[in-house]
């Protein structure tokens, strides 16, 4: 009965109103038009949709966060951003989605409704029609369950089939040509690098779910995979490898088998979360939502299409469709007839922008909406691209035919790159923030770990075996092992997959010239990785580069003598230590990381420009570093410049000092506020150091010596062991009220940290959102008491060797 009364109210409200592509919105009346199907519609029944009997199409909750958070869980269900943009279950638990889906039919040309699938607890997205017409795939998630997992079902609604299963969440499907499936999936087990939800990655199974392998290391979101008329797989990459985490999101093929990975549109470009991108039948065009700037929930943008005849860095070769700005997930007959969805539901479109609503939820839908429109008809079949991966093997190759060809290489002369060193990023099994803190300070989200070196041949090819299914990217060095250029982005091969590129950041359309000679690397033969054995593979700046500064620079740079103002103690501050600080702050290390660029000049970044290479050269006060000392500080500027060297870190080990603001305000304020706008828009003077933003007090308060804080001793005069830096007296001796008020509070911070540790302390524990991702992987026992210590530098390496190929895994990851 349900489905019948869905049916009539459906009725009731089937659409013509006809949309001009100026208009702001689209307009919805508030009545049924007896003249359906209405001109637009008529129009394309009478051309490109004749064969078009019935669309299919999904209902249910938008999501209200970020484009990519529309499953799985928050990390932190007590945080806000879960608590405003999350849908929070019976357990308390934050998802991001809503309960309650359908996946629908309309007939066009009579309005009629049908319901193929109703579940007002589950979900229900992403629907594909098989190549025969006949049976629909699609993302189910049952009420009472929490993961999406892949269906199919007959388009008149029986045989509801269950393809995979597991703990993980299966959504985006594609069908592809030789019968298996393509989707995304958070089988990857990471989270976003700047967010509290979990990532979705590219996986290919057979056509009944089974031999589920992952075509995609990506450590963030691969989006909307699609098939290309030439065999190829459209899709969604967001990565900030060395780049702003908002600004790369853009459109990428690859073949079935995960081979060949490449830019198909847009990555030289930042601002715009290319989505749903799809081919458009009878041309070589594809039409794609240009979702601006980091992107809308529920994929929402600009149809757009684009030619990638001109290349994939022309910026003319993408054409928004009209001026509406808020539609989704767009199906193109040709490139003058589109199926595209909208907040008021379905409609069509043709090439000037011009829309016509066919079909709107009942008004009783309450936050429903359609998504998806998919015509219910068979398609012919893409060109099958024969395998090209070798499932046995763990490695792949990598030519690179000339690294000095390439864009904004002038300067780098032939022969003076002498090796690579290959990097990879290391994916995060939890995240707290859309921030990169404290990992880094303004740098990079990640971590990065060192795979080893490769030499470069004078004639400047390499050729190179490397581990497969690893996020790899590269640093070239010069004979002194200086940074010359950086590779902004990463690269994954398959297993036994052998390919390559012409130059160092070329363009994508060039070749060599004609005739070049056969390479020396092709002469000599692939190598493998030269694993770096006397430096960690991942480095952690407590561990492994503060020692270095203990036997070399304390002695002048300490919180005592501060020579040139400079403390490089390994005092902890609220989120890090006082050297680290002064490190990131003072610009001695400059890794050019989260920038809205890539492909900077030669020798600008890195070891190359990062001062604090210069002061451990001799140079300075003639402090002599061994070979070995050298060495670890340089790896740890080229593999980000992190602070810890585990994502245990994350979400805890910060003890920010409340400080008494009012008094500080009254005492200090004269030299030390700020102009800046309240909520309200007015200007407020705000205390630099002391008010509710924690990290302000970073440089200023040393919470493991509360009594050597900068906050108090830059006041205090000299007599009384003070610095006395301030151009008036604040504090006469230690009993000042406020001086005594100041160490109280940062006292109780060091009391809170002894309490409560840090990574780098003994007797650490990560925080229990850290336990229950780890558990849940497999990597942290079900039954960890509460009070048990856990060895996180272990876990996370087990977690992170979870993601070495393995050719067994193919069987295992099955159903």
């Amino acid at each position: 009965m349900h489905a019948i009364r869905i049916i009539f109210l459906s009725l009731a409200v089937i659409l013509s109103t006809v949309v001009k592509s100026s208009d702001a919105a689209p307009a919805v009346p508030a009545a049924a038009s007896a003249n359906f199907p209405g001109p637009i519609l008529q129009r394309f029944l009478d051309g490109p949709m004749r064969e078009v009997k019935e669309i299919v199409f999904a209902v249910r909750v938008p999501g209200r966060d970020h484009w990519y958070v529309t499953f799985s869980n928050y990390s932190d269900f007590s945080d806000s951003p879960a608590q405003k943009l999350g849908f929070k279950n019976e357990e308390g638990v934050y998802w991001g989605y809503g309960d309650g889906g359908r996946l629908c039919a309309m007939d066009l040309r009579s309005g009629k409704i049908r319901v193929l699938l109703n579940d007002p607890k589950g979900g229900v997205r992403d629907p594909q029609l098989h190549y025969d017409g006949t049976k629909i795939l699609f993302s189910y998630r049952k009420g009472g369950t929490h993961p999406f997992h892949l269906y199919e079902i007959n388009t008149d609604g029986s045989g509801l089939r269950q393809l995979t299963d597991g703990p993980d969440d299966d959504i985006e499907p594609t069908y592809c040509p030789d019968g298996s499936i393509v989707f995304g999936s958070s089988r990857c087990r990471r989270f976003v690098n700047c967010w509290y939800t979990r990532v979705a990655t590219l996986h290919r199974c057979d056509g009944d779910g089974k031999n589920v392998r992952m075509l995609s290391s990506n450590n963030d979101h691969d989006n909307t995979p699609w098939m290309l008329h030439d065999g190829r797989i459209l899709y969604m990459r967001w990565e900030y490898v060395d780049r702003s985490q908002v600004h790369f999101h853009h459109l990428w093929t690859t073949f079935p088998d995960g081979t060949s990975q490449m830019v198909f549109y847009g990555n030289q470009h930042g601002g715009i979360t290319m989505l749903d991108a799809k081919s458009i039948p009878g041309s070589e065009k594809i039409v794609s939502i240009f979702s601006p700037g980091h992107g809308r929930p529920e994929h929402l943008g600009p149809v757009t299409i684009v030619d990638p005849r001109l290349g994939p860095d022309d910026r003319s070769a993408a054409r928004q469709v009209g001026k509406v700005t808020d539609w989704k997930d767009p199906y193109a007959f040709s490139e003058n007839c589109f199926l595209v969805a909208h907040k008021k539901g379905i409609f069509v479109m043709d090439g000037n922008g011009d829309a016509e609503l066919i079909y709107q939820l009942p008004a009783d839908e309450g936050d429903f909406q359609c998504h998806e429109p998919r015509p219910i008809m068979p398609r012919p079949r893409e060109k099958i691209v024969p395998d090209r991966t070798n499932l046995a093997k763990l490695t792949g190759e990598l030519f690179l035919q000339d690294i000095y060809h390439g864009r904004n290489m002038a300067g780098v002369k032939r022969g003076e790159i002498k090796k690579l060193l290959v990097l990879k990023q290391l994916p995060k099994p939890i995240n707290f923030s859309g921030g990169m803190e404290p990992l880094t300070i303004g740098g990079s989200f990640t971590l990065a770990e060192i795979v080893g070196e490769v030499p470069v041949e004078p004639d400047g090819t390499v050729l190179m075996e490397v581990p497969a299914m690893q996020s790899l990217f590269f640093v070239a060095l010069d004979k002194n092992d200086i940074a010359v250029k950086r590779m902004h982005s990463f690269v994954t091969v398959q297993p036994g997959e052998v390919t390559g590129c012409v130059g160092c950041h070329e363009q994508r359309q060039t070749t060599l010239p004609v005739g070049s000679k056969r390479s020396e690397a092709m002469r000599r033969g692939s190598v493998p990785v030269i694993p770096i054995k006397d430096v960690p593979c991942v480095l952690d700046y407590p561990r492994d580069v503060q020692p270095i500064l203990n036997r070399h620079c304390v002695s002048c740079h300490n919180p005592d003598k501060r020579s040139g103002g400079v403390d490089l103690c390994g005092d902890k501050t609220a989120m890090y230590t006082v050297s680290y600080w002064t490190m990131r702050t003072r610009d001695l290390v400059n890794d050019a990381r989260n920038e809205p660029r890539g492909n900077r000049d030669p020798y600008t970044y890195g070891s190359a420009t990062s001062r604090l290479m210069k002061k451990i050269d001799g140079s300075h006060n003639k402090v002599s570093l061994t070979d070995l000392e050298r060495k670890t500080v340089r790896l740890w500027i080229e593999t980000s410049a992190t602070y810890p060297g585990t994502y245990s870190a994350l979400g805890c080990g910060s003890y920010y000092v409340g400080l008494p603001t009012g008094e500080m305000t009254k005492r200090c304020g004269s030299c030390h506020t700020e102009k800046v706008k309240d909520r309200k828009g007015k200007v407020q003077p705000r205390l630099v150091f002391g008010d509710d933003w924690g990290w302000r007090t970073e440089p200023f308060c040393n919470i493991s010596n509360p009594e050597k804080s900068l906050m108090l001793r830059a006041p205090l005069v000299k007599e009384a062991g003070g610095f006395a830096l301030c151009e008036e007296v604040v504090f006469k001796d230690a009993n000042d009220p406020l001086y005594k008020h100041i160490l109280a509070s940062i006292r109780n911070a060091h009391d809170r940290l002894m309490a409560g540790k840090r990574f780098d302390m003994p007797g650490f524990r990560p925080n229990e959102h850290y336990i229950r991702e780890m558990q849940r992987f497999g990597f942290l026992p079900k039954d960890l008491s509460p009070d048990a210590l856990v060895d996180v530098y272990a876990t996370d390496r087990a977690y992170w060797d979870s993601f070495n190929y393995r050719p067994a895994q193919v069987q295992l990851s099955s159903r």
